[in-house]
């Protein structure tokens, strides 16, 4: 039998007609409408997330079959921990908790696609995830978490594949992503405050020396670039600090003008 393979990306539960599915199936002679149906259907608790799917046509009695993947460790994670997106400075700033079980429920998810032989190494490996991300696991950070693991704490929950939370655990979790995003808030002013003092303190300082300031005083990158231009302004006086604006009256140097023909 000749097998046509169409492979996309859809939103779970959200599929359409649109491309790249629809114009990729027209030809087929599907029922385009039965094939979106069951694609939904099938990925109706990625809500939210980007899944890779297949769908294997039979071109002769246009029979259709659906292969769903999982989205990236990284996505499950994010929908586990209620938030968009990771931390951009992961070792400093954390940006959400989550409990083992939802640990582990991403280690089954992701069971095909992780390294480790056991469950509990898959957990361990969803743990170093969460930690390139600024998520704490447990309440601690991951690579703190991951001992944990080692030592056994979590056997039982791992052993049984634990993987629901109580409407309470919910209701701390949340809280405490709350609180987590209120200490972000507050540390990011300090920082920014503490940015524009430095910079303030060195006026008329090179913009290499005052950028190095900022760096042992640990302000994330991101923050520095916003702060300190990378071009002072055309006609800033010598010395000036980045993005100085011209003197008073300064007026532009003259143009030299050309040598007198002999």
């Amino acid at each position: 039998m000749a097998k046509e393979k169409i492979r996309a990306l859809v939103e779970g539960g959200k599929a359409s007609a649109a491309p790249p599915l629809g114009p990729a199936l027209g030809p087929l002679g599907v029922n385009i409408g039965q094939v979106i149906a069951k694609i939904n259907e099938k990925t109706k608790s990625f809500v939210g997330m980007q899944v890779p799917i297949e769908v294997h046509v039979d071109k002769e009695t246009k029979e259709f079959e659906i292969t769903v993947g999982t989205p990236p460790t990284s996505s499950l994670v994010l929908k586990e921990a209620g938030i968009e997106k990771g931390s951009g400075s992961p070792l400093t700033d954390k940006v959400a908790d989550v409990l083992i079980e939802q640990i582990i429920k991403v280690a089954k998810m992701k069971e095909g696609d992780l390294l480790g032989k056991t469950l509990k190494n898959k957990v361990k490996e969803v743990i170093g995830t969460c930690q390139s991300m600024g998520i704490l696991v447990e309440g601690v950070p991951a690579h703190d978490a991951i001992v944990m693991v080692n030592d056994g704490k979590f056997d039982q929950e791992i052993k049984t594949e634990k993987t629901e939370l109580s409407a309470e655990e919910r209701k701390a979790l949340e809280e405490e992503k709350l609180r987590l995003r209120a200490d972000l808030e507050k540390r990011k002013v300090e920082l920014e405050t503490r940015a524009k003092e430095i910079i303030a303190q060195m006026v008329g300082v090179e913009r290499a020396k005052i950028k190095a300031k900022l760096i042992e005083a640990k302000i994330p990158a991101v923050l520095i670039e916003t702060l300190l231009p990378v071009e002072a302004s055309a006609g800033a006086a010598p010395g000036a600090a980045p993005g100085a604006k011209p003197a008073p009256g300064a007026k532009p140097e003259a143009a030299k003008a050309p040598a007198a023909k002999k």
